[in-house]
């Protein structure tokens, strides 16, 4: 016997809102699944540079551990990483959005006399730091950083120092306290500016600089082959690898090093601040991460919460006054 109409059409209402029920429930529970939460990253450089090596490794590390869902990954060029620190303050209050920036990306906040400073954001993490180290051709006339000491006393100006970073960077920022610290006027310093490692090897191998600054990943087969010394390296320890001395040791009162770290937009909630932390967190105890530091020879500085705050502040002063003499900020 066939269903009367009027009840057949109340079983298909009903039918319809149990499935709209369950979609809806199943909606909900994908949600709070971190492994399906999708989150975006914007890198403040080119693909291929620090900033983008590092946030590309993070995300990796976390979708390949099913600590949240695929990563839309967005590299933001222009004036040196502020054009990405602007629009980070413009997407005030938005929960899915992370960016790497470092110390270069400080100072260039002051250079650029940017609005958007690393202070106004929601600090989350810092991930990695490099050393710089002291390059000189294989025939240069400093055998120890002692000598290149002596000689930048003696005749400030007359010494030419190479870096890979443009003003406010790290290997601007570098010689700079380095001058400062031995006792030499950091706006004497002769500093020629380098788009990367490949010019600055160009131009030390070439002798166009006395004296070349920088990360030393870029410098590896030549500091192997010999073509290239390191007289020291500037953090607070020595380096794998690599047969010189921290200035420490060498008599010189500084520690230096270049590092990235993790900002979100301001305006977030302490839950989701706790959240994005709680998730770097993981990431950092993954094999895949652990892999990558290995990979790219970064050293391992992870901090969160009150000690990334504080060690913020402390690098934008640094930064700030290290500028300001200069008349740059």
């Amino acid at each position: 016997m066939s269903r009367p109409k009027g009840t057949a059409l109340v079983a298909l209402l009903l039918a319809l809102a149990l499935a709209a029920v369950v979609s809806g429930c199943g909606v909900t529970r994908d949600s709070d699944d971190p492994s399906n939460r999708r989150l975006r990253m914007m890198i403040p450089n080119s693909v291929g540079g620090g900033y983008d090596l590092t946030g590309r490794a993070a995300a990796r590390a976390l979708e390949d551990n099913d600590l949240t869902g695929r990563f839309e990954i967005t590299n933001v060029q222009g004036a040196s990483g502020t054009v990405a620190m602007q629009r980070l303050v413009n997407e005030k209050g938005a929960d899915d959005l992370m960016m790497l920036m470092g110390l270069g990306v400080v100072g260039a906040v002051y250079t650029n006399k940017s609005s958007a400073t690393p202070l106004k954001m929601t600090p989350i993490a810092r991930l990695v730091e490099e050393q710089e180290g002291i390059l000189v051709p294989a025939d240069s006339p400093f055998e120890t950083i002692d000598d290149l000491v002596v000689a930048w006393r003696e005749d400030p100006g007359g010494l030419a120092v190479g870096g890979g970073s443009s003003n406010g960077g790290p290997d601007h920022l570098f010689p700079m306290q380095l001058a400062d610290a031995i006792g030499v006027d950091p706006t004497q310093v002769n500093y020629i500016s380098y788009d990367g490692g490949g010019p600055l090897t160009t131009a030390l191998l070439g002798a166009k600089i006395d004296v070349g600054m920088s990360g030393l990943g870029e410098f590896e087969g030549q500091i192997e082959d010999g073509k290239l010394r390191v007289l020291a390296v500037s953090g607070a320890e020595r380096l794998d690898g690599i047969d010189a001395p921290t200035l420490t040791e060498a008599g010189v009162d500084l520690v230096f090093t270049n590092w990235r770290g993790v900002l979100a937009p301001p305006g977030i909630s302490d839950a989701q601040r706790d959240y994005l932390t709680e998730l770097l967190t993981e990431m950092h105890d993954t094999d895949e991460w652990r892999d990558a530091l290995e990979a790219n020879g970064w050293t391992d500085n992870f901090a969160t919460g009150q000690e990334f705050e504080d060690f913020l502040a402390e690098q934008d002063d640094r930064v700030a006054d290290t500028l300001k003499e200069l008349g740059l900020a």
